[in-house]
C-alpha cells in the first residue's frame, strides 16, 4: 500500500446512505459545501466560544463570591474543572469540522507545517478572537448583576484602582492581569513552560501511532493537560491560548476602555504560547516521534473517514478511486435507504 492511497478495513457507510434526511437538509448541504471556508471560520469560533465561556463563568462565580463575601461561591479547583470540560465540548462539537485548532499557536504551527494555507490560517485565528470574544461579552451580560455590585464593593473599601485591574478583580474574569511589582522574566518563563507541557500532550494525542491515546480519547487527556496547569500554576499568570487572552483582553477594553489593557503584560500573555507550541513541535518530532511505528486501527480509520468525507463531497456521492487517495474494492453490506422513507 502507498503512503498516498488508503485502504478502508470494512465497508464505508455515509449518513446519508443510512440515515433518511429531510430534503431541505441534503440541498443545504450541497449549497454549504461551496462555502466551506466559512463553515470552517464559524467552527473555530464556535469551538474557542465553548473553552472561553466555560472557564468565564467559572472564574466569575470565584472572583465574584470573593469580593462580595458569598462562601463556597466557586474556587481555582472548579475554575480548573470548568476550562478542562470546555476543551471537551470543543473537540467533541468542532473538531470533524475545522479539524480543532482553537488556538492561534496550533494553527500557525499548522500552517508552517503546510498542513494548512495562510490564508485559510488566517481566517481561522480571526475566528478564534472572535468566538473569544463573544464568550467574555456574553459571561459579562449574564453576570452583570454579580459584577457591578462587586465593583461598587470595591470603591467602598478605596481597593477599586488598586485591585480592579487585577486577576482578583471585575476585570480579571475576563482579561489576564498581574500585579506591577511581579517579575516579569518568571512570568514569562512560567507562561512558557506551561504551554510548552500542554502542546507536547496535544500533540503526543494527535499522534497517529499513539496505541495508549486512541482519538476517543484525545479531547480528555488534552482537556486534563489544561487543568493541570491552571491549578498549579495560574496564580503565577497563565493564558495557555492567545485567542482566549486576545479576545478576552477586547472584551475588557470594550467593557472598561484602556486602564484594561494590561500593560506590558499584555504582549507576554498574548504571544508567549505561540512560540512555545513551536518549540514543543520540534522537541517532540525529533525526540518522541518515531516514523517505524505502526498506525493504530482507531487513528487509521478516523483518517480514512476524513478522506472518504472529502471524496464523497468532490465526486457528489460515495465513488472512490486511488487518485482520491482511497483504494476501495468491497462492497458496502448496508443499503442505502430510500429518500421517500421516513425514519426515526
Amino acid at each position: 500500500m502507498s503512503t498516498e492511497t488508503l485502504t478502508p478495513a470494512g465497508p464505508l457507510v455515509h449518513l446519508n446512505d443510512l440515515v433518511s434526511r429531510p430534503r431541505f437538509l441534503l440541498s443545504w448541504e450541497r449549497q454549504r459545501r461551496h462555502v466551506h471556508w466559512a463553515i470552517e471560520m464559524i467552527a473555530e469560533g464556535t469551538g474557542t466560544f465553548f473553552y472561553t465561556y466555560a472557564g468565564i463563568g467559572s472564574t466569575a462565580t470565584w472572583i465574584c463570591g470573593t469580593i462580595l463575601g458569598v462562601a463556597g461561591l466557586g474556587s481555582l479547583f472548579q475554575v480548573g474543572i470548568a476550562y478542562a470540560i470546555g476543551v471537551i465540548m470543543s473537540l467533541a462539537v468542532c473538531l470533524s469540522t475545522s479539524m480543532g485548532h482553537f488556538n492561534p499557536g496550533f494553527t500557525i504551527h499548522a500552517i508552517l507545517y503546510k498542513k494548512c494555507t495562510p490564508l485559510k490560517g488566517l481566517r481561522m485565528i480571526i475566528a478564534q478572537i472572535i468566538g473569544a470574544y463573544i464568550a467574555c461579552m456574553l459571561a459579562y451580560i449574564q453576570y452583570k448583576n454579580l459584577l457591578i455590585p462587586a465593583e461598587e464593593v470595591l470603591k467602598e473599601k478605596g481597593l477599586f484602582d488598586k485591585q480592579m485591574f487585577t486577576a482578583q478583580g471585575p476585570a480579571g474574569v475576563f482579561a489576564l492581569y498581574v500585579t506591577p511589582t511581579d517579575n516579569f522574566a518568571y512570568v514569562f518563563l512560567n507562561e512558557f513552560v506551561c504551554d510548552v507541557v500542554i502542546a507536547l500532550v496535544a500533540f503526543a494525542c494527535m499522534e497517529p501511532t499513539n496505541f495508549l491515546c486512541p482519538p476517543t480519547m484525545m479531547p480528555w487527556i488534552i482537556a486534563f493537560s489544561y487543568a493541570v496547569v491552571i491549578w498549579g500554576y495560574s496564580p503565577a499568570g497563565l493564558a495557555a491560548n492567545s485567542a482566549r487572552d486576545v479576545g478576552g483582553r477586547l472584551a475588557a477594553l470594550t467593557i472598561w476602555g484602556s486602564q484594561a489593557s494590561g500593560g506590558r503584560y499584555a504582549a507576554i500573555s498574548a504571544l508567549t504560547n505561540i512560540p512555545a507550541t513551536l518549540l514543543a513541535s520540534i522537541f517532540y518530532e525529533t525526540v518522541f516521534n518515531d516514523g517505524s511505528r505502526t498506525v493504530t486501527p482507531a487513528y487509521y480509520d478516523w483518517i480514512v473517514s476524513m478522506r472518504a468525507q472529502r471524496c464523497y463531497i468532490k465526486n457528489g456521492g460515495a465513488s472512490y478511486s486511488e487518485t482520491d487517495g482511497l483504494s476501495y474494492t468491497s462492497t458496502p453490506e448496508l443499503k442505502p435507504v430510500s429518500r421517500n422513507n421516513s425514519q426515526a
